[in-house]
C-alpha cells in the first residue's frame, strides 16, 4: 500500500530538480484515480509562538531577498484565502484578491480588510484589490481585455479556491477543483512561467496509513469521498505543468482548526460540527479504531508556512509541502475533551466490527449514519505526514497541537456561541477532567 513503483523516464521528465532544498522529488504518473476596516499596514502579524516557528534569523534571512510582488490569490474570501490575503498586504506585496461574490474580505479574526476594485493594474505595494472571477469558468469568467491585464500584471499566483464539503455532487468538485486548478495552470502559462501557489490537502493520501511521503502523490490509494480524488487530480495537473516549466508548489494543509494561542477561527465546519454533535450530547456513540488520530494543524501555521513559500518560490519550486500537525491528535482523546466541562458530554467508543445499529435510539442513528457517510473514513485512519520540506525551506515548526491547545479551541467555540457554555465555560475538577482522559 506505501511502495511506489519506479518511475518511467517520461514521469523523470517531469520533475523538477533544484538541489538547493533537500526535500524529496515530485514524479507525474498519468494513472488518474475516478465598521471600520484598519489599514493593512495596522494588521498585526498572525505569528505568535517563535519557539516552535521559524526562527528569527531564519525569519530574517528568508525575507532578505524576496522584494515585494504582484500577487494573485484566488478564494481571497474564504478561510485561508482572506488569511494570507491579509498577510501578504501587511509584508508590502501587491494583491489581486479574486473572489466569487462576497467583495468584502475578512480575516480569520474577522478583522475586515481595506480593499478597493480591481481597475486593471495591480495596486500597490500593501494594498488589495478585489476582483470578482470564477476559477471554474474560461479566462476566470473574464473578458478577453480583463484576462489579458491581469496575466500581463502578476509575480505570483496563490490558488487557495476550492469547494471543500465533503458529500457535494462530483461535479461540484471537477468543476471548481480540477477545472479551476487547470485554469490556474493556463493562467501561469500565459503570463510567461508565473510562478504558481497551489494549496492543495493532505488528505491527498486517501485512506492510506502510516507514513506519507511529501513526494508520494497517487500509488493506489482508494479516496473516502470525491473531495479527496478532485484534489489529486488538481496535483497531478499542477506536476504536468511542472514538467513544462512552469515553477508550481504544492502545499497540503490537514484539517485547519483555530489559532493556537487563542483558538479563533471565522467558520465553524467541518470537524468541529463533528466535536458539537458529540460534545452536546447529539450523538452519545463514536464509531473509532483504537488508533485513529487527526491531524488538526492551527490556521495561523499554515498561512505562515504559505507565506514562507510564496515567498521564496525559487527554493520551493518543483516541491511538495505538508503543512501539518507535529503529531496527530488521537481520536480517542478528542472525544474525552467533553470530560472538562460540566455541561458537554463523552461519548462511548466502539468499534466498526462492534458496532450494530440497534445499539442506538432511532433518532440519534440516523445523525450516526449521516456523520459516518462524511467523516466516518477519517475516525478509522492514522496517517503519519512528513514534513521535511518545510523545515528545510524555513525551520517552520507546527507548535504543540497537546491537549491545552485543544482546550482552547474549545473554549473559542463556548465565547463565540456555538458550543453551550456554562457559567465560565471550563470548570471541571481536576479529577474528573483526568478520569475522563484516562
Amino acid at each position: 500500500m506505501g511502495s511506489r513503483a519506479a518511475p518511467s523516464a517520461r514521469a523523470r521528465a517531469c520533475v523538477r530538480r533544484d538541489t538547493r532544498l533537500d526535500g524529496e522529488r515530485h514524479a507525474c504518473n498519468k494513472q488518474m484515480p475516478p465598521g471600520r476596516g484598519l489599514a493593512n499596514s495596522e494588521i498585526r502579524p498572525l505569528l505568535q509562538f517563535d519557539p516552535h516557528g521559524a526562527s528569527q534569523t531564519a525569519r530574517a534571512a528568508l525575507c532578505s531577498d524576496s522584494g515585494p510582488m504582484r500577487i494573485l490569490v484566488t478564494g481571497a474570501a474564504g478561510l485561508l484565502g482572506s488569511e494570507i490575503t491579509g498577510l501578504l498586504a501587511a509584508r508590502g506585496h501587491s494583491v489581486v484578491a479574486m473572489v466569487r461574490k462576497k467583495l468584502s474580505i475578512e480575516r480569520n479574526d474577522r478583522t475586515k480588510l481595506v480593499t478597493a476594485p480591481w481597475t486593471g493594474v495591480a495596486p500597490a505595494g500593501g494594498r488589495i484589490a478585489v476582483l470578482a472571477g470564477d476559477v471554474s469558468q474560461d479566462r476566470l469568467g473574464l473578458g478577453q481585455e480583463d484576462y489579458e491585464a491581469l496575466a500581463g500584471g502578476l509575480d505570483l499566483i496563490i490558488h487557495c479556491a476550492a469547494v471543500v464539503g465533503f458529500s457535494l455532487d462530483p461535479e461540484a468538485y471537477r468543476a471548481v477543483n480540477v477545472g479551476g486548478a487547470r485554469n490556474m495552470v493556463v493562467l501561469a502559462e500565459h503570463a510567461g512561467a508565473t510562478k504558481l501557489l497551489h494549496v492543495s490537502t493532505a488528505y491527498v493520501c486517501g485512506e492510506r496509513n502510516g507514513s506519507i511521503g511529501e513526494n508520494e502523490v497517487f500509488v493506489g490509494q482508494s479516496f473516502a469521498n470525491s473531495y479527496e480524488s478532485s484534489k489529486l487530480e488538481a496535483e497531478q495537473l499542477m506536476l504536468e505543468a511542472i514538467g513544462r516549466g512552469v515553477p508550481v508548489a504544492i502545499a497540503r494543509p490537514s484539517i485547519v482548526v483555530g489559532a493556537w494561542g487563542d483558538g479563533i477561527i471565522r467558520s465553524f465546519e467541518n470537524i468541529y460540527t463533528l466535536i458539537r454533535l458529540f460534545a452536546q450530547g447529539q450523538i452519545r456513540t463514536l464509531i473509532t479504531t483504537p488508533d485513529a488520530t487527526l491531524d488538526l494543524v492551527p490556521i495561523d501555521h499554515v498561512c505562515e508556512a504559505l507565506l514562507d513559500i510564496a515567498e521564496h518560490m525559487e527554493l520551493a519550486a518543483g516541491r511538495t509541502f505538508h503543512l501539518v500537525a507535529e503529531r496527530p491528535v488521537s481520536v480517542a482523546l478528542l472525544a474525552t475533551l467533553g470530560g472538562h466541562y460540566l455541561q458537554f458530554e463523552v461519548p462511548r467508543l466502539l468499534s466498526p466490527e462492534a458496532y450494530q445499529p440497534d445499539m442506538v435510539p432511532a433518532t440519534e442513528r440516523w445523525l450516526l449514519d449521516q456523520i459516518r457517510t462524511s467523516f466516518g473514513s477519517y475516525m478509522c485512519r492514522d496517517p503519519r505526514f512528513e514534513t521535511g520540506n518545510l523545515s528545510a525551506l524555513s525551520g517552520r515548526r507546527c507548535p504543540p497541537t497537546d491537549t491545552a491547545f485543544l482546550l482552547r479551541l474549545v473554549d473559542h467555540c463556548i465565547q463565540a456561541g456555538f458550543l453551550r457554555g456554562r457559567d465560565a465555560g471550563r470548570p471541571r475538577s481536576s479529577s474528573n477532567s483526568e478520569a475522563a482522559l484516562a
